[in-house]
C-alpha cells in the first residue's frame, strides 16, 4: 500500500510534463514534432490552420473512426473497402493522377510546412506532407492514460453500446475502438466469428495502434535510422531517401536508449541529496532576488527623488533670479513712466516750469530757474531721444536643457562591460607571457580586469575546470610571469565595473619557448671588417653596411679575388642546459646565417679574416643548412641556418646526422619563406640545436653541434643584412656571463 501510495505521488507531481503547450491540457493524441517537443493533434491542426495552411498541411495518420465507437454510422461496406497499394499509389502520384497533403496538383515546386513549435519557440519543417509525416507518442499517451486512472481524472469510462442508462465498462477492444461492459462485449464478439479473436483491454476513451506504425507507408516501424533520428519501416530502409545512412533495428536502438536513459536515471536518483541542496540553493537565490529586487527598486527611487530634489532646487533658484530681474527693470521703468508724466501740460514738471516763468522779481527768478534749467534741459534730450530705460525681453534667460534631456532620455541601468578583444598581434611568449586586449567600440567601460590563465597540456583533475587568476589588473595589458618551457597556455579576460563582471573573452593559446630563454647582447669586437657592422646602442639589433668596400670587393671577385665575411657574437657562453633565444631577420638581406658555435673555434676562425671564394661560402667549416662534406663523421663545431633574400635555405646535411634527413624536413636544395621571427632551441647535453619558427614553433632544422666547450650565439653576414633580437618581455636580471675566459658582471 506505502508503494502504490508512493507511485500515486510521483504521477501526481508530473502533471506538468503531460500537458500539451498549446491547450495546457493532457496530451490528446499527442505528435512528436522534428525538435522533439510533442503537442495534441487537434491542437497542431489548429495552429497550422490558423498559418494558413488549411488542408494543405495534411492530417496525421490515424485509424478511421470504428463503428463501434458509433453505432448509428456504421456501415458494412467499410470494413469490406480495400485501399489501393503503396507502389501503385506512389506511380499514380508521380505521374500527376491525384494529390496528397501538402502538395497542389501541378505544383512545380511542393509547398513545405513549417510549424512554429510552441515550446522552444521556433519554427520547424514539416516537410511537404505536414502533419502526415509525423509520429503519434504512444509512449506519452500510456503515461497520460495511467496517470488518469491514478488520479481517477475523467470519472468511470461507460459502455458506448449499452442501451440508457449504459453500465459501467469493464473491458475494450482495440480493434473495434469501443468500451464494452461485459454482456455487451460477449454480443458483439460471438463465438465462430473472426471477432471472437480480439484480445480484451482496459476500457480507455483513447485507442492506440497496437504498434507505432510508419506515417509514410502504414507499416510498423522496425528499424532506426542513425542519420536522420528518426524510425523507418521496411519499405523506408530501402528507399533512395536513407539511401547510405546508418540503420539499425529497433531493438538495437531501443537496447542503447534505454541503456542511457537508465544510467542518467541511475546518476540522479543516486544523488538526490545534491539535488536537494541545490534547491535549496535556488530557493535561497529566490530569496535573495526578491530582497535584492526590492532593494534595486528603492536605490532607484531614491535616486530619481534625489534628481528630482536637485531640479526643484534648481527650479527655485533659476525663478528667483527671473523674479529679481523683472523687479529691477520695473523699478527702471516705472522712474522712466513718472519722468515722462510730469512732462504732461499741466502737471508735474512742465507745471512747475510755467509756474516759475509767472515770476517777475528778477533776482529770485534767476536762482529758482537755473536748477529747473537743467531738470528742462535733460527731460528735453531724453524726449528727443526717447528709449525705454531697459529691454522687455527675457531672452538670456533661455535654459539650453538639450543636453540634459539627452543625458535624461539616455538614463538607463549600467551595464556590465562587453567581452574584451585580445590583440593577438601584441600577444605573445617569449621569457614571460605578454597579454594584450582591448574593448569593444561601444562597450561599457571597465573599472578594472581579471585575467585568467591554465595549462592544456597538463590533466586536470575531475571536476571543474581550474583556472589561476590575476585579479584587478588596471590598463588593457597584463604580464605573466615564469610560465613552464614548452607548454601551451590558454588565456582569457573580462571586465568589472559597478554592474558586476561581463562576459569572458574568447581564449587565446599561447606556446611557450622549448627551453629557458637565454638573455644576451651582441658584442662585434670579433671578426674582421668590423667598420661594416652597425650595432645599435642597446646592443640587441646589428646591421651590415656594405657600402664602397663591398663593391670593390665584388669588382675584385670577377678577377679571381676573394670576398670577406662579417660576424657578430653574442656576450654569453653556454655551457649546460637548455637555452632558447629569437631574433627577426630583415627580409631584404642579401644572406645572413644565424646559428651557435664554439667559442674557441668561432675566435680562431674569425679573428684571422678568413677569406670566402663565393657569398655561398659557409664561414664555419662545421654545418649549416647550405650542406657540406658527408665524409665527416665528428659533430661540427658550427651550426648555422642559411637566410637570404626572404628564403630559408634547407639542404641535406654531413656524415653522422648532422645535416637534416629526411625525417627531419625537405630534402636538399629546398627553401622555405622566412618567417617573421626565428628561435634557436640550443641542447647542450645532446649536442643538439634546432632551428624554429619562433611564432608557430614549427620545426625547420636540426642539427649536431660539438659542445666540447662554451657555445655562443653567431651571426654571419655577406652583403647588406639586418638582424634584430627579441625584446625580453620581463626586467633582465644581473648575470655573470664568460666571453674570452674573463668575466663580466652585467
Amino acid at each position: 500500500m506505502a508503494a502504490r501510495r508512493g507511485n500515486k505521488t510521483s504521477m501526481k507531481n508530473m502533471e506538468r510534463e503531460l500537458l500539451c503547450p498549446v491547450c495546457q491540457e493532457m496530451y490528446k493524441q499527442p505528435l512528436v514534432l522534428p525538435c522533439a517537443h510533442n503537442v495534441c493533434q487537434a491542437c497542431a491542426r489548429e495552429v497550422l490552420g490558423q498559418q494558413g495552411y488549411g488542408s494543405h498541411a495534411g492530417d496525421p495518420s490515424s485509424e478511421p473512426t470504428s463503428p463501434a465507437s458509433t453505432p448509428s454510422t456504421r456501415s458494412p461496406r467499410l470494413g469490406r473497402r480495400t485501399l489501393p497499394k503503396a507502389d501503385r499509389l506512389d506511380r499514380l502520384l508521380k505521374s500527376g493522377f491525384g494529390t496528397y497533403p501538402g502538395r497542389k496538383r501541378g505544383a512545380l515546386h511542393p509547398q513545405i510546412v513549417t510549424f512554429p513549435c510552441p515550446a522552444c519557440q521556433g519554427d520547424v519543417e514539416l516537410g511537404e506532407r505536414g502533419l502526415n509525416g509525423l509520429f503519434r507518442n504512444l509512449t506519452l499517451e500510456r503515461v497520460v492514460e495511467r496517470y488518469r486512472q491514478s488520479v481517477s481524472v475523467g470519472g468511470a469510462i461507460l459502455c458506448q453500446l449499452c442501451k440508457p442508462p449504459p453500465l459501467e465498462a469493464t473491458k475494450g477492444c482495440t480493434e473495434c475502438r469501443a468500451t464494452f461492459c461485459n454482456e455487451c462485449f460477449k454480443l458483439y464478439h460471438p463465438w465462430g466469428t473472426q471477432k471472437a479473436q480480439h484480445e480484451p483491454t482496459l476500457p480507455t476513451l483513447t485507442f492506440r495502434p497496437k504498434g507505432l506504425m510508419c506515417p509514410d507507408h502504414k507499416e510498423e516501424v522496425s528499424h532506426y535510422c542513425k542519420t536522420c533520428q528518426r524510425l523507418v519501416c521496411q519499405l523506408c530502409r530501402v528507399r533512395r531517401t536513407h539511401s547510405g545512412h546508418k540503420i539499425t533495428p529497433v531493438l538495437s536502438a531501443y537496447q542503447a536508449l534505454k541503456e542511457k536513459l537508465t544510467k542518467s536515471l541511475t546518476y540522479i536518483l543516486g544523488n538526490q541529496d545534491t539535488v536537494q541542496t541545490q534547491i535549496c540553493e535556488l530557493e535561497e537565490t529566490v530569496r535573495h532576488t526578491e530582497v535584492s529586487g526590492q532593494q534595486a527598486k528603492e536605490e532607484v527611487a531614491q535616486l530619481v527623488r534625489g534628481l528630482g530634489a536637485v531640479l526643484e532646487e534648481k527650479r527655485a533658484t533659476l525663478l528667483q533670479a527671473i523674479d529679481e530681474c523683472q523687479q529691477e527693470r520695473l523699478a527702471r521703468l516705472g522712474a522712466q513712466l513718472q519722468e515722462h508724466r510730469s512732462l504732461l501740460d499741466g502737471s508735474g514738471l512742465v507745471g512747475y516750469a510755467q509756474e516759475v516763468l509767472k515770476e517777475t522779481d528778477q533776482p529770485c527768478f534767476v536762482q529758482a530757474a537755473k536748477q529747473l534749467h537743467h531738470r528742462i534741459a535733460r527731460a528735453t534730450e531724453a524726449l528727443q531721444n526717447f528709449r525705454p530705460a531697459t529691454s522687455s525681453s527675457f531672452r538670456h534667460c533661455q535654459l539650453d536643457v538639450g543636453r540634459e534631456m539627452k543625458l535624461l532620455t539616455e538614463l538607463s541601468f549600467l551595464r556590465v562591460p562587453e567581452a574584451p578583444v585580445i590583440d593577438t598581434q601584441r600577444t605573445f611568449a617569449y621569457d614571460q607571457i605578454f597579454l594584450c586586449w582591448r574593448l569593444p567600440p561601444h562597450s561599457p567601460p571597465a573599472w578594472h580586469y581579471t585575467v585568467e590563465f591554465r595549462r592544456t597540456d597538463v590533466p586536470n583533475p575531475p571536476g571543474p575546470t581550474r583556472w589561476q587568476r590575476r585579479e584587478e589588473v588596471r590598463g588593457t595589458s597584463a604580464l605573466l610571469e615564469n610560465p613552464d618551457p614548452g607548454s601551451v597556455y590558454v588565456l582569457r579576460v573580462r571586465g568589472c565595473n559597478k554592474a558586476g563582471y561581463g562576459e569572458y573573452s574568447e581564449d587565446v593559446h599561447l606556446h611557450t619557448p622549448p627551453a629557458p630563454v637565454l638573455h644576451f647582447f651582441l658584442d662585434g669586437r670579433w671578426g674582421s671588417s668590423r667598420e661594416r657592422l652597425a650595432i645599435s646602442k642597446d646592443q640587441r639589433a646589428v646591421r651590415s653596411i656594405p657600402g664602397v668596400p663591398l663593391l670593390l670587393a665584388a669588382e675584385r671577385l670577377l678577377t679571381g679575388c676573394h670576398l670577406s665575411v662579417d660576424i657578430v657574437l653574442g656576450d654569453v657562453a653556454v655551457t649546460q642546459g637548455r637555452s632558447y633565444w629569437a631574433c627577426a631577420v630583415d627580409p631584404a638581406s642579401y644572406l645572413v646565417k644565424v646559428g651557435v658555435g664554439l667559442e674557441s673555434k668561432l675566435q680562431e676562425n674569425f679573428q684571422g679574416a678568413p677569406d670566402v671564394v663565393s657569398p655561398r661560402y659557409d664561414p664555419d667549416s662545421g654545418h649549416d643548412s647550405g650542406a657540406e662534406d658527408a665524409t665527416v663523421e665528428a659533430s661540427p663545431p658550427f651550426a648555422f641556418l642559411t637566410i637570404g633574400m626572404g628564403k630559408i635555405l634547407l639542404g641535406a646535411g654531413g656524415s653522422g646526422g648532422a645535416g637534416l634527413t629526411g625525417r627531419d624536413g625537405p630534402g636538399a636544395g629546398c627553401t622555405v619563406p622566412l618567417p617573421p621571427r626565428l628561435g634557436i632551441c640550443l641542447d647542450y647535453e645532446r649536442g643538439r640545436v634546432s632551428f624554429l619558427d619562433a611564432v608557430s614553433f614549427r620545426g625547420l632544422l636540426e642539427c649536431p653541434l660539438d659542445c666540447s666547450g662554451p657555445v655562443c650565439p653567431a651571426f654571419c653576414f655577406i652583403g647588406g643584412g639586418a638582424v634584430q633580437l627579441q625584446e625580453p618581455v620581463g626586467i633582465k636580471p644581473e648575470r655573470k656571463v664568460t666571453i674570452g675566459g674573463f668575466s663580466k658582471l652585467d
